[in-house]
């Protein structure tokens, strides 16, 4: 299965389309969305069009193809707005194309390489929250990163990921190959 992992939206709406229109042009099967959907947060400066309802109408229409886990930024009013779930903290996937381990989806801030859930060696931890790509190994446990769509930190581009035959493989929202690693 072909994923696309993104994370930290931000209520941008132009960084939302792009997000979407990337989506299709990589015929991704599945969207997971690591949190921090439509408040910008206080921490943050406002991203480009920031437009929270916009990002509604955009993400309900691909409601039953997304996946999605809390981040700092979502409440239960962000939830009641969306037509798919965002509530849980994270998501296992498993039958992820990586033999026996799983994925561990969260959006990082309860989770993250300073944080480690418990998970065995060759396990994928995944998650957004710092805006900062990385794909590193701690320990045995994968950590990886996407950077964030709208708000990128650490003179980072705006990008995603695709997952799909244990490649990540992190892409600009004009779909340019930035790094590839395979787990």
């Amino acid at each position: 299965m072909k994923w696309l992992i993104a994370s930290d939206i931000h209520g941008s709406s132009y960084y939302c389309k792009k997000l979407i229109e990337a989506y299709k042009r990589e015929g991704a099967e599945r969207l997971l969305l690591l949190g921090d959907i439509l408040y910008h947060g206080p921490r943050n400066d406002l991203p480009r069009e920031y437009d929270p309802k916009s990002v509604i109408s955009m993400l309900n229409a691909l409601a039953s193809e997304i996946i999605c886990v809390r981040g700092n930024c979502d409440g239960e009013v962000d939830d009641m707005v969306l037509d798919f779930p965002i509530l849980a903290e994270y998501a296992i996937i498993s039958d992820s194309g990586i033999g026996s381990n799983i994925i561990f989806a969260t959006h990082g801030h309860h989770y993250n390489s300073n944080n480690m859930p418990k998970l065995k060696a060759g396990d994928i931890l995944l998650h957004g929250h710092t805006h900062i790509p990385c794909f590193e190994n701690v320990g045995s446990v994968w950590v990886v990163n996407p950077g964030s769509i709208s708000i990128p930190k650490a003179d980072s581009e705006h990008s995603y990921m695709i997952f799909e035959n244990s490649v990540f493989e992190r892409k600009d929202l004009d779909s340019r190959s930035i790094s590839i690693h395979k787990v």
